[in-house]
């Protein structure tokens, strides 16, 4: 396990047993639904690099988050969807396919919890993404991947009331999701970087 693999995990532990540790009152809790444009920053090293880059397609994905306020200005946010399919190509070809699944978590601070127009927030915290349905190939040879990553992620965002319990919301995420690509007889070929900045807009409602 690597140093930041290591870290992850901690502060994943730690914040998760912060938002347990406080009790529970009326408004603590809040779920949304947004809809989101993926778009990754494509960059690779090594081989990869060399024959031209890989990247990932950009796409629109759904999530839903929900959210436990610690105080009327923090918050634990834990952000899910289904795994979704990219496309995979290098330089410009495509390579195959395969389906990730990135669970995020976070831990907001709410800069005017009260506010009757506009409440934003900022936010830092984890990423675990798990890969599946890996499909690629080089030349015709078979290519696995690390099926699994560790990284940080950071966030910024606003909740606009429209009532007393229903929010429309805005959200800009960027995550760091990495994965080493390995050959059967060239061995690591290099690190493909996702690192994908996220954008959505949705509907929260809070009890």
């Amino acid at each position: 396990m690597n140093a930041l693999s290591l870290r992850a995990r901690l502060i994943a532990l730690a914040a998760l047993t912060c938002a347990v540790a406080v009790p529970a009152h009326a408004g603590d809790f809040m779920v949304r639904a947004r809809a989101l444009y993926l778009d990754p920053a494509n960059e690779s090293t090594g081989t990869l690099d060399a024959l031209g880059g890989v990247t990932v397609n950009s796409k629109y994905i759904w999530e839903v988050d929900a959210s436990y306020f610690v105080t009327p200005n923090v918050a634990f946010e834990l952000i899910a969807t289904t795994p979704q399919k990219q496309t995979v190509s290098l330089n410009g070809s495509k390579i195959g396919t395969l389906r990730h699944l990135p669970p995020t978590l976070t831990v907001q601070y709410h800069f005017a919890p009260s506010n009757p127009t506009v409440r934003p927030y900022i936010g830092a915290g984890i990423n675990y993404t798990h890969f599946s349905g890996v499909n690629l190939s080089l030349g015709g040879t078979p290519l696995e991947i690390d099926r699994n990553s560790w990284g940080t992620a950071v966030q910024f965002g606003a909740d606009f009331p429209i009532n007393n319990n229903l929010y429309f919301n805005v959200d800009f995420k960027k995550i760091d999701i990495r994965t080493d690509v390995t050959h059967p007889t060239l061995g690591n070929v290099g690190t493909v970087k996702i690192d994908p900045v996220l954008f959505g807009i949705g509907i929260g409602y809070r009890f």
